[in-house]
């Protein structure tokens, strides 16, 4: 069963949400830490594959029509 590209948007929005919860948790004195920029690194590749996802939603939404 393969799985929408809607609902792997939301998993893949879900995870950046979590990865930014987590940076900002790890953020102690400053900001400037490796973990904290490692943690955004990742909520930000995960927003960015969500954000793809859903434009292919509509992209295959639009072409079913």
């Amino acid at each position: 069963m393969r799985l929408s590209p809607k609902t792997m948007s939301l998993i893949y929005f879900l995870l950046g949400s979590v990865f930014t919860y987590m940076a900002v948790q790890s953020a102690e004195d400053t900001v400037w830490n490796f973990m904290t920029i490692l943690l955004a690194f990742f909520a930000t590749i995960d927003f960015g594959v969500g954000i793809r996802m859903l434009i292919l939603h509509f992209k295959l939404k639009q072409k079913n029509k």
